[in-house]
């Protein structure tokens, strides 16, 4: 590995005080890497792999091939040992493997490598950005439920305060309870809130304020038909035990899962649930992009033209119906990956 980085950043023609300024590092760090002495962290590996213009596989397996021997040393019972830890990880994390495929796992790399581009530059980071995006997101979101406004609309409600005429009081209320609840999952992230029934309920509750007041923040008594899908949603009255088990699965995998897988498992999760009278989508795609947000990614913004919708209803149909997520954690994904690429593009990157 030390061969690896060193090579590479003669090639880029970069000093060891240049990579480790633009990694927010110490200099004396960068030489230790390369004579072996010290061993990047795995967030150092991710954006060295960016920086350095090296194959992301090829640097993660000398780093982990690396930090196994360094570990273990010349134990005598060392090979027997990897030998038990092989088995244990083919029969603990065999169905999680398969469900990831060549397709899923390439994208995931070129995500992380975004994102640790994104790390390098945060400093370019401004609330005008996030204000703009998070008023497309909110725009994208309701025109997906076949709110009518158009973005113009949107920000003009939002930072204006403007009536809108011809548009309905439910729609300006979509609009304004969405931007609310978008201040809500970012104060969440900054307080790093494990996600619990809580939260969920508090933005349920807040998608469907003054809209629908009876039922904002409670499950559903009714059963509940999805239009356009075969998919029939749990009865009410398993909602609650769903809804229980749904945060059991969270505690089970939120340390063992890609975070992007993480948060597109729960989108899926929570909206087969359909545990809400109405707002179910909206409050699934808040709770995914809190997950994000908590993990450092970008809000993952699902356009909401005929096209991206009509892909998106099918993905989840798909999950919903077959037992098959593979494409909506595809959908998720690709979605993640433009919403990063469109930051970069948009701070100069």
């Amino acid at each position: 590995m030390k061969t690896l980085l060193k090579n590479a950043r003669q090639q880029k023609r970069f000093k060891t005080r240049e990579v480790a300024q633009l990694l927010g590092i110490d200099q004396a760090l960068i030489s230790k890497f390369e004579n072996g002495t010290r061993k990047p962290t795995r967030d150092q590996i991710i954006k060295l792999a960016s920086l350095l213009g090296i194959d992301f596989e090829t640097l993660m397996i000398a780093w982990l091939k690396e930090k196994i021997i360094y570990e273990i040393g010349q134990d005598e019972f060392a090979y027997k040992a990897l030998n038990m830890v092989r088995e244990e990880m083919e029969n603990s994390y065999v169905a999680a493997k398969k469900s990831l495929s060549k397709n899923l796992t390439v994208i995931l790399n070129e995500i992380d490598i975004l994102k640790a581009k994104l790390d390098q530059f945060r400093q370019f980071d401004s609330y005008r950005i996030a204000q703009a995006l998070e008023l497309e997101y909110t725009f994208e979101s309701n025109r997906i439920e076949g709110n009518t406004m158009t973005l113009r609309e949107t920000d003009l409600v939002i930072n204006e305060g403007l009536t809108i005429s011809g548009k309905s009081m439910r729609e300006h209320l979509e609009v304004i309870n969405h931007q609310e609840a978008i201040a809500y999952i970012k104060h969440l992230m900054e307080k790093n809130t494990v996600l619990n029934e809580r939260e969920v309920l508090s933005i349920h509750n807040l998608i469907l304020r003054g809209i629908n007041p009876e039922d904002a923040g409670r499950y559903r008594r009714v059963q509940v038909m999805i239009k356009g899908s075969s998919y029939m949603p749990p009865q009410p009255f398993l909602v609650s035990k769903e809804m229980e088990d749904f945060f059991i699965w969270y505690e089970t995998h939120k340390n063992n899962l890609h975070p992007i897988i993480l948060a597109a498992e729960l989108h899926e999760r929570l909206v087969t649930i359909h545990p809400f009278i109405d707002g179910n989508g909206r409050t699934s795609r808040l709770v995914m992009n809190l997950i994000l947000l908590q993990n450092g990614y970008v809000i993952a913004n699902i356009k909401g033209d005929y096209d991206s919708r009509i892909q998106y209803y099918n993905a989840l149909e798909t999950a919903q119906t077959k037992n098959n997520n593979e494409d909506f954690l595809l959908f998720i994904a690709q979605n993640e990956k433009e919403s990063l690429e469109r930051y970069l593009e948009i701070i100069g990157q």
